[in-house]
C-alpha cells in the first residue's frame, strides 16, 4: 500500500474523533445552559406569583376598609352679643360642631382639638378642647364650646367694623378645627398625623349662622 493513500484515513479518523468529543462537550454546555435558564424562570414566576398575591390580598383589604376621611359639619354658630350692644369686652362665640367617623372598620384616635375663629383673615379668638378621645366606626362626636374673655382677641376697632357690616347683610366668619389624629386599624394604630378642618359660617344681622351655611361640610386636610 503507498503511503500517500494513508494520509488521509488517519486524518479523517482524527477529525471524527474531534468532532464526536466537540459534540459532547457542547451539548452537555447546552444542558447545562438550558438547567440554568429553567431554574432563573422558576424563580422569577414564584416571585411574581408571590407579588401577584399580596397585591390581590391588599386590594381585597382596602375594598373591605375603604378607609375615609372624618367628616366635620358646623351646626350652630353664634355670637349673641350682636343683638344686646353690650360691646366687645362680653362678647363670645359659641359653636357648635360634628365630628363623623364614616368607617365601617377603622377607628381614629384624637389629641386635644384646637378652636380657631378668624374674620376676614384675621384671628379674633380660639380655644383648646382639652379632651382626647378614641372616636369608633360609624359613630358621631359632639364639639361645642363657646369663645370669650380672654380667648377672644377682640380689639375695640375690629369689633366696630364687625357691628358695622352685620347691617350691611351677610359676614363670613372661618371656624378653623386642628388636631392630631392615630388610625387603628384591627390592632394597628398608625403614627399621627396633623388634620385640620375648615368652615366657612355666614352670620345674619342677628348674629346667628345663616340657614344655608347650616349643616354644611368642611374641607378636611391633612400636614
Amino acid at each position: 500500500m503507498r503511503s500517500g493513500d494513508q494520509i488521509p484515513i488517519q486524518s479523517t479518523t482524527r477529525n471524527r474523533a474531534m468532532k464526536r468529543h466537540h459534540t459532547a462537550r457542547y451539548y452537555a454546555h447546552r444542558v447545562k445552559e438550558s438547567l440554568t435558564a429553567r431554574i432563573t424562570k422558576l424563580i422569577c414566576s414564584i416571585f411574581l406569583f408571590i407579588l401577584f398575591v399580596l397585591g390581590l390580598i391588599a386590594f381585597i383589604l382596602w375594598l373591605s376598609l375603604r378607609p375615609h376621611r372624618p367628616r366635620f359639619h358646623i351646626h350652630e354658630f353664634s355670637i349673641p352679643s350682636f343683638s344686646q350692644e353690650i360691646g366687645y369686652a362680653n362678647a363670645n362665640i359659641i359653636f357648635n360642631v360634628t365630628d363623623r367617623n364614616p368607617n365601617h372598620k377603622v377607628g381614629f384616635y384624637f389629641d386635644a382639638m384646637q378652636i380657631t375663629v378668624n374674620y376676614q383673615e384675621q384671628n379674633i379668638g380660639n380655644v383648646i378642647l382639652l379632651f382626647p378621645f378614641y372616636q369608633e366606626p360609624k359613630n358621631t362626636t359632639i364639639l361645642y364650646g363657646n369663645i370669650g374673655g380672654a380667648a377672644l382677641k377682640l380689639s375695640g376697632e375690629l369689633w366696630q367694623q364687625i357691628v358695622a357690616d352685620r347691617t350691611r347683610g351677610t359676614l363670613t366668619f372661618s371656624l378653623g378645627l386642628s388636631s392630631s389624629i392615630r388610625f387603628k386599624i384591627f390592632a394597628w394604630i398608625s403614627k399621627r398625623h396633623r388634620i385640620h378642618a375648615t368652615c366657612a359660617v355666614g352670620v345674619g344681622s342677628d348674629g346667628f349662622i345663616l340657614p344655608s351655611y347650616k349643616d354644611k361640610r368642611c374641607p378636611v386636610y391633612f400636614t
